[in-house]
């Protein structure tokens, strides 16, 4: 579950997202919740004057913020801003940023970019053990309406070029028709067909094709190594990333940022010459693991479904007891501005459930509450148990983020079911990534692939069906 809302970086998610976020709040938004871009006010977006010194604003927000005035800086949002992100927020936030990062060691060149509703102001700052990137949307009245703090982003990396020699290829494959299609790519085997192919779905937050976190490509790894036995597969930049835009309303819900374009990913491979239309399978990961038995419900085409660190509680609860343990991870203890970050999480899950708040009203993370309502009632066993269908259910045993309790409840609730099969891999972590000792954040920025063994698995068991 792998980003970015007023305040805080996702996963799908992240998944989601999605580069890793520090801990706690900023942890929590990329790595749980779902970013879906920089996300201004109706307001904003509908002003048309620009502002006089955009990156200047900026700047003083960052001087206040070093400086503590956390009041001050408040002072400088726009209404719809300081209400989803007050002083105290903004100061538990800022001040959790040296547990990780380490010492701050200044700032690069802000660096401004105009848009029709404001202009966004990147800036880098440097810390003693990370690289980080502030992004402040200024809107055209001067008022900040938009602020978060991500890791700098690494040097945009092209996908290795497939070896002539391969027993597949790829080309350019696009998931729906007209301007709100999505660019994605389709790595087909070679030899005579029709092949069975499979659909990956991201994890929470804007990912790319390749579900890019830090140096890691788990969607390039896991395409190519299934083409290479025998087995189609379509990837694809997810709306939030290729199309942020769609989200600028305050009314959205998961089933317009995933399920709906992975059914259209279905359809898409259903036509597709080459491709056995009656063996066409998705792969979700973490959430978009939780929301493949929905997308297959939503579908009716699809022959099963391999979930790979797949949520099966409700992604509200589970964001609470995310800040908790990340909190602990480095030090074993949770520092006062910590608590009282988790406090106000908790303080805007309970408002998001409550019938009285509107739809609208930006809420867990910055999100509309109707979006985290519609993730909210999700169940993702419940709709498995409906669909019936062949499952393989794939867990890193060093997963810091979908946990035993997940892992416990899909082997609870399908130990007996014959068509379904489970693998505990004891050294993954959420990525599919090998590695030793507990897990941690920083693990995702160490380059890695997913683990050979986990894509043999999915290959034979994908043949198997």
């Amino acid at each position: 579950m792998l980003h970015i809302v007023h305040l805080i970086e996702r996963r799908h998610g992240h998944a989601r997202g999605a580069s890793i976020a520090l801990r706690l709040v900023l942890a929590s938004a990329l790595l749980l919740a779902l970013g879906l871009g920089l996300l201004l006010s109706g307001r904003a977006l509908a002003q048309d004057a620009a502002a006089s010194d955009p990156a200047g604003t900026a700047i003083r927000l960052l001087d206040r913020l070093d400086a503590g005035a956390y009041a001050e800086a408040e002072a400088m949002f726009s209404p719809e801003m300081a209400a989803a992100v007050p002083a105290a927020k903004l100061q538990a936030v800022w001040e959790a940023l040296p547990a990780q990062a380490g010492k701050a060691n200044g700032r690069g060149d802000a660096k401004p970019t105009p848009g029709a509703g404001g202009t966004l102001v990147e800036i880098p700052l440097q810390y003693e053990k990370a690289s980080l990137l502030a992004k402040i949307a200024v809107g055209t009245d001067g008022k900040i309406i938009g602020f978060m703090v991500q890791p700098a982003p690494a040097a945009p990396v092209a996908a290795p070029a497939v070896a002539e020699d391969a027993p597949y290829g790829e080309r350019d494959m696009a998931v729906g028709e007209g301007d709100r299609a999505l660019p994605g790519t389709l790595a087909m085997p070679k030899g005579d067909g029709p092949f069975p192919a499979v659909v990956l779905v991201h994890g929470s937050g804007p990912h790319d094709r390749d579900e890019t976190i830090g140096p890691n490509k788990p969607f390039l790894d896991i395409a190519r190594g299934l083409a290479a036995q025998g087995i189609a597969v379509l990837r694809y930049e997810k709306r939030t990333k290729a199309r942020p835009q769609d989200f600028a309303g305050g009314t959205f819900g998961v089933d317009d940022e995933t399920t709906n374009d992975a059914v259209l990913a279905v359809d898409a491979l259903r036509k597709t010459e080459g491709i056995d239309p009656k063996r066409i399978f998705v792969l979700g990961h973490s959430q978009g693991g939780m929301m493949a038995p929905r997308i297959a419900s939503v579908s009716g085409h699809v022959a099963g479904l391999v979930l790979m660190a797949a949520p099966a509680r409700s992604l509200l609860d589970i964001v609470i007891e995310q800040n908790r343990r990340f909190a602990v991870l480095d030090d074993n203890q949770t520092s006062d501005a910590e608590r009282d970050a988790i406090a106000q999480i908790t303080a805007q899950v309970r408002q998001t459930r409550d019938p009285a708040t509107d739809i609208a009203t930006r809420t867990l993370m910055g999100q509309p509450a109707g979006y985290w309502r519609s993730i909210d009632a999700v169940d993702p066993v419940a709709d498995a148990a409906a669909v019936a269908l062949p499952m393989l259910v794939l867990q890193g045993a060093r997963d810091i983020q979908v946990v035993d309790a997940d892992w416990g409840r899909w082997r609870g609730a399908f130990h007996d079911d014959p068509k379904v099969a489970f693998k505990l891999y004891e050294s993954l972590n959420h990525l599919g990534i090998a590695g030793e000792g507990n897990g941690s954040l920083a693990e995702y920025q160490q380059p890695g692939h997913v683990d050979s063994a986990l894509i043999d698995d999915v290959a034979q068991w994908i043949k198997a069906h």
